[in-house]
């Protein structure tokens, strides 16, 4: 029997739309992935109730604006198939649970500067036994890993030159970096330099009528 959030009134299924959202992705998750992706989503909705994780209150609005955003981003993140990835400003775990789920090979940290997120993601990796994923509460220009990271990845970080300069020191000699936006935000990558290069991948979320793209950056040679 399903345990899927349905919405009274508009007869809303999580499950229904999980299901079509993967299907118009051609994204094949496994039965505990998707069910790890409806869990998180009611986690999601649970917390942000006390919390205020995100504005969207309600579970249609989360799996619409939020799920299936995300969701278009994995499969590119799966063809990079990073082995260590940095969610920037993880917040409610937008991409960085989500991309925790679809990449159950890849090393994931999540940072974020406000405790009461960092305690959601912790609460949030135990139940979904996302052991592959470590929280870190802290300022992203001073976290330190001596590895560094394949991918550093942001959705609600700042512009691209502050993303940059805030997270260099982290990122691995051959690794990029992945920005998810909306419209590609020229300013920002002419801001870059020369010594940046970018790459625009464009992405279309299901049942969503709105232009999302991912910025991909990575070091010029020298």
């Amino acid at each position: 029997m399903s345990t899927a959030p349905v919405h009274a009134a508009t007869g809303f299924s999580l499950e229904r739309f999980l299901q079509q959202t993967l299907d118009a992705l051609g994204l094949a998750l496994t039965a505990h992935q998707q069910r790890q992706l409806i869990e998180y989503t009611a986690l999601l909705q649970r917390w942000n109730r006390v919390f205020n994780l995100t504005a969207v209150r309600d579970v249609e609005g989360m799996a619409r604006l939020h799920l299936a955003d995300c969701l278009a981003a994995l499969p590119a993140f799966q063809r990079l198939a990073p082995r260590r990835l940095l969610d920037v400003g993880s917040g409610g775990g937008l991409p960085g649970i989500v991309l925790a789920i679809g990449l159950p090979e890849t090393d994931i940290h999540l940072v974020d500067t406000v405790q009461k997120k960092c305690a959601f993601l912790q609460q949030t990796c135990g139940s979904l036994q996302l052991k592959q994923v470590q929280v870190h509460h802290a300022r992203v220009e001073a976290l330190t890993d001596p590895a560094g990271f394949d991918c550093i990845t942001s959705r609600a970080f700042s512009d691209l030159p502050l993303l940059v300069n805030s997270t260099a020191h982290l990122l691995a000699p051959a690794g990029q970096w992945c920005a998810m936006k909306g419209r590609p935000p020229a300013d920002e990558i002419a801001a870059l330099g020369d010594a940046v290069l970018s790459r625009i991948e464009p992405l279309h979320v299901p049942g969503l009528d709105a232009q999302r793209c991912l910025v991909w950056l990575q070091r010029a040679a020298r």
